[in-house]
């Protein structure tokens, strides 16, 4: 299937999200997909409201969530996308959204940080915002590296540097998961027979998978009024008569 775009669009962006749909849709990219799924749902289920707002490079994002009552597609005007926008310009009102997803949005953008920021400013105060990213530190780093492919454009910020950034945006980070810890392998049957190898690692959770999720809640300051002092009437002072003593007397 090809991407039409259906409204106008930064054309350098608009082609590397072009780019990476194809990636995912390949063997790779849905091995990737399909390790992620399990592990965000799971994250998924702690939060709860009535929107999630899900931004990916990728048209496939079914989720299965219980306690979000609806999902919005957010992205480039391409099919499967139910609010279109610019990367660095969202139509969203600040604090609209109870969560955030970006699934590989950090990865595949031009500008990151103001990706980020445009979803930090969505969250509601005490909403989530959850972040799926490659991790270089991985073997699929390693293949990123020397990839001619999308992949080799990929951003594959670390963990760390996101989640200083979560700091800076008034976040507290409450979750951090690794995953797919399979090498990137493009045959089906290496990767059933690496199926042990991904399952000690869910369990050890070692910082060496392909994939990382963070999740972070938006802090809340709270206003405590001032007490305002109350204001007495203070009476005047009235001088009292005093008597004077004369040395007469006292002889």
């Amino acid at each position: 299937m090809i991407d039409e775009p259906f409204a106008q669009a930064d054309e350098p962006w608009l082609g590397l999200v072009r780019q990476a749909r194809q990636w995912f849709d390949g063997p790779l990219g849905s091995q990737l997909l399909a390790a992620e799924t399990p592990v965000l749902e799971e994250a998924l289920s702690r939060c709860f409201g009535s929107y999630l707002l899900h931004y990916a490079p990728f048209a496939d994002a079914s989720l299965s969530l219980k306690k979000i009552k609806r999902v919005v597609r957010l992205g480039p005007p391409l099919p499967g996308v139910e609010i279109a926008c610019e990367e660095s310009a969202w139509p969203i009102g600040e604090h609209a959204v109870d969560a955030v997803v970006l699934q590989h949005g950090l990865d595949f953008s031009l500008d990151p940080h103001a990706v980020l920021r445009e979803a930090a400013r969505a969250v509601r105060p005490g909403g989530h915002l959850l972040i799926v990213g490659l991790n270089p530190w991985s073997l699929w780093g390693v293949r990123r590296a020397f990839s001619k492919e999308v992949l080799g454009e990929a951003q594959c910020l670390s963990a760390s540097r996101v989640g200083d950034w979560f700091s800076l945006l008034g976040f507290a980070l409450e979750h951090r998961r690794f995953g797919c810890y399979c090498p990137p392998l493009s045959s089906s049957q290496w990767q059933s027979r690496l199926g042990r190898l991904e399952r000690l690692g869910q369990r050890v959770q070692m910082p060496t998978g392909g994939f990382y999720l963070l999740s972070a809640r938006k802090l809340t300051v709270g206003l405590r009024p001032l007490r305002q002092q109350r204001q007495q009437r203070v009476g005047k002072l009235i001088p009292l008569p005093v008597a004077k003593v004369s040395r007469r007397d006292t002889q």
